[in-house]
């Protein structure tokens, strides 16, 4: 008899075809669509509703029911608003009003599909889970994607190593240009889809007047990091993340000039101007919840600080059970309290913690 696999059909491309490539392995598959978030808050600030005449969660669950009758899989659906709200959502919006820069991409992984969603495929006999993940288990290890513009590793680095255990990636040994092969050749209806862009809950909406939904504005001072002058305004400071160059709010100054603090107490947004501003690099860091999805434990291997970001030579201070020190070699930019720094060993991705204090020559950054 075959094994049972529930894969998470999303209404994208890569998980219809890891769908087809399950069921061309003798699998017995069955799709199951997550709705997450409730379109009806789906409004921008002066209460309109903000998605066109469907929601685009409507439309990704028509899309993945006409892949499953294509494939002829059975889909099934299940609701985890609360869930979301409680886990995901209400955690986005602390950190923002803390001044840091939440990913909330890492705790839906963590606490909506591979754990609330394992359970419900559990719950329909599930042998395996599976997801259009571009990544890859091998022996029970977090191997990265073959495709390295698409591996994502980094937001599967805060899931349980046990929560990881009967799971499959069936496309982490492709490339984007190659699923969308597939996809072409079989005809699916999501071959030619859009890939789904920004964070999850707000997709193609804007992003500021999405967050003035839930967090009241409060205008305040832009100051330069170095002079200490006031230098524009800005329109509450969880509209703006580390490291953004675009948009902050200076008029009339053409220097390149990028965000590198908040100072919530104050309401103070910090910038910093030109490319080699000293103000923009730190050396270490500590981060706190500590997930090792490995069971190594090395004090040298490499970090991803942000998504997009390039491996970063490591050294690793085992200082306490919930918090390590992460040091790292040449000038650094952009790691932000918030964020997740991602811990690789060549091609494995060990685990990850999230970046609490940022430090440079042994000082912590006053600004950060």
């Amino acid at each position: 008899m075959p094994k049972k696999v529930v894969v998470g059909l999303s209404g994208g491309v890569d998980s219809s075809v890891a769908a087809y490539l399950l069921k061309q392995e003798g699998y017995e598959v069955i799709g199951l669509f997550m709705r997450n978030w409730d379109s009806l808050m789906n409004n921008d600030i002066e209460g309109n509703p903000n998605q066109g005449p469907i929601c685009p969660q409507e439309e990704d669950y028509n899309d993945a029911l006409k892949v499953a009758e294509q494939l002829g899989i059975e889909l099934h659906r299940i609701d985890f608003i609360k869930e979301y709200w409680d886990n995901v959502f209400t955690y986005f919006l602390e950190e923002l009003k803390k001044g840091r820069t939440p990913n909330p991409d890492l705790m839906c992984n963590k606490y909506i599909k591979f754990d609330l969603f394992k359970k419900e495929a559990k719950r329909l006999g599930a042998d395996y889970i599976a997801t259009g993940h571009y990544a890859r288990m091998k022996e029970g290890n977090l191997l990265r994607g073959i495709d390295d513009n698409k591996d994502q590793t980094y937001f599967l680095a805060q899931v349980p190593s046990e929560n990881l255990q009967d799971v499959i990636f069936p496309i982490g040994h492709l490339t984007k240009p190659e699923v969308r092969a597939i996809a072409a050749e079989l005809n699916l209806y999501t071959a030619s889809k859009k890939d789904s862009t920004g964070i999850c809950f707000i997709g193609e909406r804007n992003y500021q007047k999405f967050i003035h939904n839930y967090l009241k504005p409060n205008p305040g001072d832009i100051v330069d990091v170095n002079t200490k002058e006031i230098v524009g305004r800005h329109n509450g400071l969880m509209n703006y993340t580390i490291g953004q160059r675009r948009n902050v709010g200076i008029s009339g100054n053409k220097e390149k000039h990028y965000v590198v603090g908040k100072n919530v107490e104050k309401n103070v947004l910090y910038v910093a101007f030109g490319d080699t501003n000293e103000y923009l690099y730190s050396d270490t860091c500590t981060i706190t919840d500590i997930n090792f999805i490995s069971k190594k434990r090395p004090t040298k291997c490499t970090a991803k600080f942000r998504y997009r970001s390039k491996d970063i030579p490591i050294e690793i201070e085992y200082t306490s059970g919930t918090e390590l020190k992460i040091i790292y070699k040449g000038k650094t930019t952009g790691v932000t309290p918030g964020q997740a720094c991602v811990l690789y060993d060549g091609e494995e991705c060990l685990g990850s913690g999230i970046i609490d204090k940022v430090y440079k020559n042994g000082e912590r950054l006053w600004y950060l």
